[in-house]
């Protein structure tokens, strides 16, 4: 936003920034400028100091007196040259100021400075709305597995319960124990491989077996959405060298994704295949809503959920850890369409380790 009284100088600050391919806006006075502030929505907002009725100082103060345009850098221009007028340009809220005549050079270089500047403010907000917004979704998250146990815990006192009943509230009891302890380790990881802090230890792993395992922890989470677990994998014996804790929880969380999205009374698939190479192609298939083209990329991102599902809590990090945690293993992971509905998500792994 350009504020000057003069429309002259507008269109000298127009033909100087011409190459910038800037979206320029023209307010011929003070109050005109405020006004609109909220439509036009400025980076960097370009100033006349000397203005009739309104002058730069008090529109500066006015604006920085907003708690929604206090970040926006603004860059006084000015005839005079005392360091007591550009002290008070300072005081009263200015960001820079540019003397007259405005050289081409020195107009550019400024503007690109404060949006520069002005990035950063964004990227930082960003970065803190995206913050509470984990920490929400985070809250939400531990309250219910927390509640679960709660509330299994009370049941198992009353007296005179089946044990059969018994039974189902001890391994809700566990359910619960497992999601916690899942998402604590998740983050922890991921906090980790994101740092770089991270050191595989590289074992060599029947992929059956751990294949076997992980279908067998998630029995009882499918039983209760009527879901069918089914594995498709290798004869016992063969092996892959990863770091098993940590290539076990991928296949916790993606197992754990396509339970969690799949309708009732579908199937779920977790397939293994040993390459020549000495390494190995997993694939968990599910009967979902599927993830869209244009989403594929995005939902590897932390905090990125894809489409919103109602009564589906969706934190967006358990994907972001796979990723992390395959290629340090040098891998790969993808998603793609499971004819006629659904997902598969694919990891490779190079056997190279």
């Amino acid at each position: 936003m350009v504020i000057d009284d003069d429309p002259d100088n507008f269109d000298v600050v127009e033909a100087l920034l011409d190459s910038e391919n800037y979206q320029l806006y023209y307010a011929p006075s003070g109050q005109q400028a405020l006004a609109r502030l909220n439509s036009f929505q400025p980076d960097v907002i370009l100033f006349d100091l000397m203005m009739p009725e309104l002058d730069g100082l008090e529109t500066c103060r006015r604006i920085k007196a907003n708690p929604q345009w206090r970040a926006v850098p603004i860059i006084m221009v000015t005839a005079l040259t005392a360091k007591e007028d550009l002290a008070e340009c300072l005081a009263a809220g200015a960001d820079d100021f540019m003397s007259k005549p405005i050289n081409s050079l020195e107009l550019r270089t400024r503007v690109n400075s404060m949006l520069r500047i002005k990035q950063q403010y964004d990227n930082v907000q960003a970065l803190l709305q995206s913050r509470e917004e984990m920490v929400n979704m985070l809250v939400h998250d531990l309250r219910n597995p927390i509640a679960s146990i709660f509330l299994s815990a009370e049941i198992i006192r009353l007296p005179n319960m089946s044990p059969e009943k018994l039974q189902r509230k001890v391994d809700q009891l566990v359910i619960a124990g497992q999601q916690l302890q899942c998402l604590v380790d998740s983050l922890l990881t991921l906090a980790k491989l994101e740092s770089n802090k991270m050191v595989l230890n590289y074992t060599e792993v029947d992929i059956c077996q751990v294949c076997c395992s992980t279908i067998a922890d998630f029995e009882a989470i499918a039983a209760q959405k009527e879901l069918t677990l089914v594995g498709e994998l290798p004869q016992p014996g063969t092996i892959i060298k990863v770091d098993a804790v940590i290539f076990r929880r991928v296949l916790d969380n993606l197992l754990s994704n396509a339970i969690k999205f799949s309708p009732s009374k579908t199937q779920v698939t977790l397939r293994a295949e040993y390459m020549q190479t000495g390494g190995a192609k997993v694939q968990v298939a599910d009967f979902g809503p599927g993830v869209t083209p244009n989403l594929r990329e995005k939902i590897f991102e932390k905090f990125e959920i894809g489409t919103t599902i109602p009564e589906i809590s969706q934190i967006g990090l358990g994907l972001a850890f796979c990723k992390m945690a395959i290629e340090a293993h040098h891998g790969k992971i993808t998603v793609e369409d499971n004819y006629p509905k659904g997902s598969i998500f694919t990891v490779l792994l190079d056997g190279l380790n």
